[in-house]
């Protein structure tokens, strides 16, 4: 693990406001380029380079970045291994040569923030993607953009099996429009389209478990809607109205408003008592109910 250019360990570089970076990959050719790259702006600053996985989460851990840079494939702790403790700690934007779909909805599925594969970039869009990961967007090149499109055109399976409504499936078809014009388009972000927000936030927190350990069963629980579901998961997670927002990618007021219908669906009047209910804990759940306000 190295400290940025010109910098001593426990230093903290930059002035006020400047977005401090951490760059993560096996070649070293890599991160002198970006480096050189990304040092070059005013606004940012690279505090420290990582050669795997584990040097990338004990530098973020020291230094506090405002964004990691994470390749896939290291030596030793790769980098699907080490996101989901990174995320933790700083929004990550994979930066890598891996362009598998399975590999691009893994890491979407673990938290990373964007997706940027080599060769279909420019620096001043790895410059823009960097700024706006900081401010909550999305960023992605062409080679992710489609392999979520794949995933949400395979979604339509269900439509044709009785699993979703005409209006998912109008939901459905007019976010598939909008990743194809992405994935045409070139590198971009989801922050102008709420679909996109929503597919991508969705990927994330998509099959298996929820972040609070609970199956995901979505319009099965209490008549959640699939966002309900999500950010009712956030909730019991232990999760603000802010981090939920900035998780799914929606403003505060539309996380109030899922809040306010999905505490009208769970016949609840607070976050505990909706918390219980949700894990079958509240009235009439189960043996540990006694629910309440809290």
């Amino acid at each position: 693990m190295e400290p940025g250019p010109g910098q001593g360990w426990g230093t903290v570089p930059g002035a006020p406001g400047t977005l401090r970076i951490v760059i993560a990959d096996d070649n070293p050719v890599v991160r002198a380029g970006l480096t050189v790259l990304l040092d070059g702006r005013d606004d940012i600053h690279v505090v420290a380079q990582a050669a795997d996985g584990d040097q990338a989460l004990r530098a973020a851990r020291e230094h506090r970045p405002d964004v990691v840079l994470l390749d896939v494939r290291m030596p030793g702790s790769d980098g699907i291994s080490a996101l989901p403790e990174l995320v933790r700690v700083a929004p990550v934007l994979m930066l890598t040569y891996s362009r598998e779909d399975q590999i691009v909805r893994e890491s979407l599925r673990l938290g990373a923030g964007g997706y940027f594969v080599h060769g279909e970039f420019t620096a001043d869009e790895l410059v823009s993607a960097v700024r706006g990961l900081r401010d909550g967007r999305a960023p992605l090149t062409p080679t992710a953009a489609n392999a979520l499109l794949a995933h949400v055109r395979s979604s339509g399976d269900a439509y044709a099996h009785g699993g979703v409504n005409e209006s998912e499936e109008a939901e459905r078809q007019e976010t598939a429009g909008d990743w194809r014009h992405l994935a045409k388009s070139g590198p971009g972000t989801v922050q102008g389209s709420p679909n996109l927000q929503r597919t991508t936030s969705q990927e994330q927190r998509f099959v298996g478990q929820s972040s609070s350990g609970r199956s995901y069963h979505p319009r099965k629980d209490f008549g959640l809607s699939h966002r309900e579901v999500e950010v009712m998961d956030l909730i019991a997670s232990g999760m603000s109205n802010q981090q939920i927002a900035a998780t799914c990618f929606i403003s505060e007021k539309t996380v109030k408003n899922h809040i306010n219908r999905i505490f009208s669906k769970l016949c609840s009047t607070s976050r505990t008592e909706a918390i219980l209910i949700w894990l079958g804990r509240g009235p009439g759940q189960g043996p540990a109910g006694g629910g309440g306000h809290g």
